[in-house]
């Protein structure tokens, strides 16, 4: 239900106040439209494009995406690739305590990306397209309400993901886990209790601030925090043997310190003045729209995350378990390394997406998505040709055991041949976020990835005889799948309709203003927070 009483007021800029108000003014709204004038020129184009069927865009057009698309994906690769030698430091740690600590670790991460992490990423993801949206359409004060309410809903969800941390050992003991290891790992969860409050705060922010075109804070906080998580490590790792504990408690300080220093950064340089709003009780309303599209956005993130920790399983149901359990995690090291670019490229076509239909240019938004299929595409044709070139180099890296750098060799052409398809299906979601469309995407990764990828791997992999190999064509045959989906959803796009949609999602039409309301059904169509826009005077 909207809110009717609340009221925002855009600048007119053919009046005289506009000049004063013009300090206050956020860098990108400049490039917005801000009269009627502009948008009136915004419709005739459209009217053009409509009138003369699909007009394929020039070079200059695509030149340009590529550019915004390329300065809000390097920040967010880059912050990738830190956190990435951040989990490597971790690693190292508990490898050097021993074999049984480096076991307890890795259960211990598994079942915190499975129950949390995984759940709060996907939550937060929710809120993407309302904050691109809302700051296309030049609407501020539903950027920081936003903010606020996912701020909020992230700390209650972290309440009850605790509990089930807590009960980790009864939990995985009665799952047949041996009791040893989980007894670590428990220790391992509850100094990252702490860990999940702070994500609470970041996942938010970090969207917030990307929707804004705003990445390179958290890459700066990131760094800052990274440099000091190797002296924080040897520090309570190795100087005051707490062990697991102490690899747990650094990820979580190194997390805490990206935090501070982010609202440090933000609040010192004034990034936050443009679009703030103080906390009011009026983020504790409104959650039913929310979860509208949390939980879609969740279930996409989960469907995905939870498929490589289902395969670590299987391979644990294998003959001979040991080397293809050790060779699996070292493939998925490997992809969750290349994972890094395609899932910055759909993070910056989420945002681009996002802002152009909020404000109103469905033809530019188009023009995004497809600039992003077509990059994606290149991706994925680099990735496959790096893993095949490295397939009987890349594994020495982590062992000299025989059977793994067999197993490893075998598998690595098939995950290549993954990107092909993982690359599109990556930014193709970030193409249905933009657009406020979660249950597609989590629709398309539910039958890809289940439907189709899970019997193929258990067929393959057992009933056929294929091993360790069929698991991993199993997750090709999804790729392909999901691709081939992601590849028809967005060809088949009506961006009118989505543009309209935008509208109706951050409820901008100062015309009908009375649309805003409980006439309006469909899940992904209700406003979270309606704003009557009055002209100045």
């Amino acid at each position: 239900m909207c809110n009717q009483t609340t009221t925002a007021t855009l600048p007119n800029v053919s009046s005289t106040s506009s000049t004063d108000k013009s300090s206050q003014a956020h860098l990108y709204f400049n490039v917005l439209p801000l009269s009627n004038s502009i948008k009136d020129t915004e419709k005739q184009q459209l009217q053009q494009h409509q009138g003369n069927g699909y007009v394929y865009p020039s070079v200059s057009e695509i030149s340009a995406e590529v550019k915004s698309l390329f300065n809000l994906a390097f920040p967010i690769a880059l912050t990738g690739l830190i956190l990435y030698s951040r989990s490597i430091i971790s690693m190292f740690f508990l490898g050097h305590l021993g074999d049984i600590q480096l076991a307890a670790g890795s259960l211990a991460i598994a079942f915190a990306n499975i129950t949390g992490y995984s759940v709060l990423s996907g939550l937060a993801l929710g809120m993407e397209p309302l904050c691109s949206q809302a700051f296309g359409s030049q609407r501020p004060k539903l950027l920081s309400l936003t903010l606020h309410r996912y701020v909020t809903f992230l700390l209650c969800t972290s309440i009850i993901i605790s509990f089930l941390w807590t009960n980790m050992f009864n939990i995985l003991v009665y799952f047949h886990q041996d009791p040893d290891i989980t007894h670590i790992g428990q220790r391992y969860l509850l100094f990252s209790l702490p860990d999940l409050f702070t994500n609470s705060f970041i996942h938010p922010i970090r969207i917030y601030l990307r929707a804004q075109g705003i990445t390179f804070p958290l890459t700066l906080a990131t760094l800052i925090a990274t440099v000091f998580h190797l002296p924080i490590n040897l520090l309570l790792v190795s100087r005051f043997n707490f062990g697991v504990a102490g690899v747990a408690a650094s990820a979580s300080i190194s997390n805490l310190f990206v935090l501070i220093c982010l609202v440090v950064y933000i609040w010192a340089s004034g990034l936050h003045e443009p679009t703030w709003e103080k906390p009011s009780l009026e983020c504790l309303t409104g959650w039913k729209q929310l979860l509208k599209l949390a939980a879609p956005s969740c279930v996409s993130v989960c469907l995905e995350w939870w498929w490589y920790e289902i395969m670590i399983i299987l391979c644990g149901l294998l003959g001979n378990p040991k080397a293809p359990v050790a060779s699996m995690g070292i493939l998925i090291q490997t992809t969750s390394l290349i994972y890094v670019f395609p899932s910055s490229l759909g993070f910056a076509v989420s945002t681009r997406v996002g802002n152009e239909l909020g404000a109103n240019r469905p033809y530019k938004a188009r023009l995004s998505a497809v600039v992003a299929m077509l990059v994606s595409a290149m991706m994925g044709l680099s990735a496959s040709t790096f893993a095949s070139g490295m397939r009987d180099k890349w594994a020495h890296m982590f062992t000299s055991d025989s059977e793994i750098l067999r197993l490893t060799s075998i598998a690595l052409p098939i995950l290549g041949l993954c990107e092909l398809g993982n690359c599109p299906q990556t930014v193709g979601c970030g193409v249905l976020r933009g657009s406020a469309r979660p249950s597609t995407a989590a629709n398309v990764n539910l039958g890809a990835f289940y439907l189709v990828g899970m019997p193929v791997a258990i067929g393959l992999g057992f009933y056929l005889g294929v091993g360790f190999p069929g698991l991993w064509l199993g997750l090709f045959s999804a790729q392909v799948c999901c691709a081939l989906l992601m590849l028809f959803v967005v060809g088949s796009t009506d961006w009118d309709l989505q543009a309209r949609r935008a509208q109706m999602l951050t409820c901008v039409d100062t015309r009908l203003p009375d649309n805003c309301d409980d006439n309006n059904k469909g899940d992904e169509h209700q406003p979270l927070i309606c704003i009557m826009v009055t002209s100045a005077a």
